[in-house]
């Protein structure tokens, strides 16, 4: 009772609101309900939090794991991929170094052959070229010898003696090339004691051709020389008295009647000079037509020699006829007696084969009997006997090739 009567007093008043202790032990309780209630909501909704939480993690887990497992399962790809690239790498690496290797070598033989050819071609080109050096010492020798030699030349075309010994000898070399020995004489003396250049002694004893040589070269070099119409008319007319000199001295000198030819050769070892004479002064060559001189250059007196030495080969021709006639006849007896011995040997190359002949048909005979023989021998163990006689007749026993006696066993027995 007491309880209760404590329960209903009053507790807080507030106008004409009051409040007991049961009252507020109901609010309380309420109160205190309620936050339970909500303490039991939050932690509902922190355990749905955490149960959420943890699904999401497991997820995230499953989801990792499948994450790792795909990873894993990327990696073991990736590094059979690895290994593959890298056998594929390595067989490629292989085959790179395999051709480069190849590549190389064949470079190498390559330069090697091009460095040996341009070594070779530099040798033979090195080789040409000292060829071409020594060549051109040679020549360059050669030159200064033939510059020597064109000072001796000018020293001796300066000197009149010397010249006229050049001219002589000129002509001396073309007769001694073109004629025998016993055709021609040099420096040879006439009855007159005049001594010409040359004596060409003629066949059937003719009087021989005298050759005499003359260089009138300071008279021509002054021709050249003039550069004044007065300069060049007084070297004509100094070439001109000199040449008329030259056909005067040797017409009267070496023309001898029925000693020596009627005409003589004046030789003029220059063809220009030559020329200059019948091109520039037709009077000295009608003055050497008179005199009885005929001027030569040496091209026309080797034309004149060679005439010289056909008449003589004429002559000799005429001179040995006899002999030549008794050769012929002897030749004609060779080939009379030739013609005999080859008739002879045909006879016996005729003779010989128709013994030829005749030996082909003993043998085509022999080769005929002898297959007679052995189809005869082939047909008498395959045939049976034809006539009764055949029948009769003793039968031969053929043996065969090993049953056949050999001389062994015989000598044996």
């Amino acid at each position: 009772m007491f309880y209760v009567c404590f329960m209903e007093q009053t507790v807080f008043t507030y106008g004409a609101f009051t409040l007991s202790y049961i009252q507020a032990a109901i609010i309380g309780g309420g109160l205190l309900f309620l936050l339970l209630l909500i303490w039991i909501m939050g932690l509902r909704a922190k355990l749905n939090r955490v149960r959420v939480t943890s699904a999401l993690e497991q997820k995230q887990a499953a989801d990792t794991e499948a994450a790792l497992a795909e990873l894993v399962r990327s990696q073991g790809e990736m590094t059979g991929r690895m290994q593959t690239m890298a056998e594929v790498f390595g067989s490629r690496q292989s085959d790179l170094m395999r051709v480069v290797n190849d590549r190389l070598d064949g470079l190498g033989k390559t330069l090697g052959a091009s460095v040996l050819e341009t070594h070779r071609q530099t040798h033979a080109s090195l080789t040409g070229l000292q060829e071409r050096m020594a060549l051109l010492d040679k020549a360059n020798k050669t030159m200064g010898e033939l510059a020597g030699q064109v000072t001796d030349l000018q020293m001796v075309l300066n000197d009149k003696q010397s010249r006229g010994a050049f001219g002589q000898g000129r002509m001396e070399a073309i007769i001694d090339d073109a004629l025998p020995p016993t055709s021609f004489t040099f420096q040879g003396t006439l009855s007159n004691r005049s001594r010409p250049d040359c004596l060409i002694h003629m066949p059937t004893g003719a009087p021989p051709l005298v050759v005499d040589a003359k260089f009138p070269l300071e008279a021509f070099a002054a021709i050249k020389d003039a550069e004044t119409k007065p300069e060049l008319k007084d070297a004509a007319n100094r070439f001109r008295k000199d040449i008329s000199k030259h056909l005067e001295d040797i017409a009267g000198k070496y023309l001898l009647p029925g000693e020596t030819q009627d005409t003589a050769l004046m030789f003029v070892p220059s063809e220009s000079l030559f020329a200059e004479i019948h091109e520039g002064f037709p009077d000295l060559t009608q003055k050497a037509h008179r005199l009885r001189v005929v001027i030569v250059s040496p091209s026309l007196l080797v034309l004149a020699v060679q005439v010289i030495q056909s008449v003589l080969r004429d002559a000799r021709m005429r001179e040995q006829a006899h002999l030549i006639q008794a050769e012929v006849g002897k030749l004609l007896l060779d080939v009379g007696r030739l013609t005999e011995r080859v008739s002879k040997l045909q006879n016996h190359f005729a003779q010989t084969n128709k013994d030829l002949d005749q030996i082909m048909i003993s043998g085509d005979k022999i080769s005929n009997r002898a297959r007679k023989i052995d189809e005869m021998q082939l047909g008498g163990k395959a045939s049976e006997p034809v006539t009764s006689s055949a029948s009769q007749a003793p039968q031969t026993t053929h043996l065969a090739d090993d049953e056949l006696p050999s001389p062994f066993q015989f000598d044996r027995r």
